[in-house]
């Protein structure tokens, strides 16, 4: 009989009610949404990782300087280590903040960095747990000190020539073409303090910056000798010799000798290269004259420090 029925689901009735229905989703899934996003804004597309890369880069991240600016700075830096740390105050390095860990075995050299920084003014002193300098150091054996470096601000290649001659001097500047060594550039900074140089030009790539070590083997110079850093090498020389500059190339196969070179009283940029490459190719073809330094004792090369210094004393002598 009707409505007996044993049979699942069996409609009894003709009446219509409420249904279970899709909530609109279906007529929605149906509309538009929109003109499709560019690349850049597409979540996971390559061109969106390659927009998210270049703004990290313009906001100062790695790699993402725009060398030969004015005011340009390097990334700060951290001094590791008890010995490392007091030399680095000794020999005058700027210092923003000094860290110790707490309940640190305090031994002379602790005394000393402690003691220095307090006289210099301006260092901050900082008591860390051990666990904390392990993760600024990244794990280093940083002794319970870390020392951090302010960012260096480098100038313009074309504020040394502009600085020389509102001093009524000829330019004497040093370039390095190639020079990974920090201790090398350090080196050269002090040199160019000690014979009267108006400054350094490094390159921005493939090249030793202002770190830690440049500034504790300039032994202090380079608080007082501007460092430039160029976009381009070739084209800052090729700006030197427009403002009447000599370009002179320090290499092994050079035309003439030092002795023969009595340019260097006048306005003069000496280049020196890497110790194992020399000059490169463009470098040394933008060179107007390439100089070998004369070694009777049969050396077959002389290291970047050695080179320049050897060429600023001959220059300062020139000048008198």
């Amino acid at each position: 009989m009707a409505g007996n029925s044993q049979r699942r689901n069996r409609r009894t009735s003709n009446k219509k009610g409420a249904q279970v229905g899709s909530g609109g989703q279906r007529r929605r899934g149906l509309e538009g949404r929109g003109p499709t996003p560019p690349a850049e804004m597409r979540k996971g597309h390559a061109k969106q990782r390659a927009a998210q890369a270049k703004a990290r880069r313009a906001q100062g991240g790695s790699g993402g300087r725009t060398a030969g600016r004015r005011g340009q700075k390097s990334p700060s830096e951290l001094v590791v280590g008890r010995n490392s740390v007091m030399e680095a105050l000794r020999e005058g390095v700027p210092a923003s903040t000094l860290y110790v860990q707490q309940f640190i075995d305090n031994d002379e050299r602790v005394r000393e960095a402690l003691r220095l920084a307090a006289e210099r003014g301006g260092i901050h002193l900082m008591e860390a747990p051990r666990p904390e300098l392990d993760r600024m150091t990244n794990g280093l054996n940083h002794q319970g000190m870390v020392l951090q470096i302010p960012p260096y601000e480098y100038a313009h290649p074309e504020d040394l020539v502009a600085a020389a001659f509102d001093d009524g001097e000829d330019p004497l500047i040093v370039a390095l073409d190639g020079v990974t060594d920090p201790r090398n550039l350090g080196a050269v900074i002090r040199s160019v303090a000690a014979f009267g140089g108006h400054g350094v030009v490094i390159p921005e790539r493939r090249a030793a910056g202002m770190t830690a070590g440049a500034w504790k083997t300039s032994a202090g110079a380079a608080a007082r000798t501007p460092v430039a850093r160029a976009t381009n090498l070739t084209r800052a020389l090729e700006s030197y010799q427009k403002e009447g500059l000599l370009v002179v190339g320090l290499a092994a196969d050079g035309d003439a000798t030092l002795h023969d070179l009595a340019a260097l009283d006048g306005p003069v940029v000496v280049v020196v290269g890497s110790e194992g490459k020399g000059l490169s190719r463009l470098v040394g073809e933008t060179c107007d004259m390439r100089v070998r330094i004369p070694m009777p004792g049969g050396a077959e090369s002389l290291n970047a420090g050695v080179a320049a210094g050897v060429v600023l004393y001959e220059a300062a002598r020139l000048r008198g």
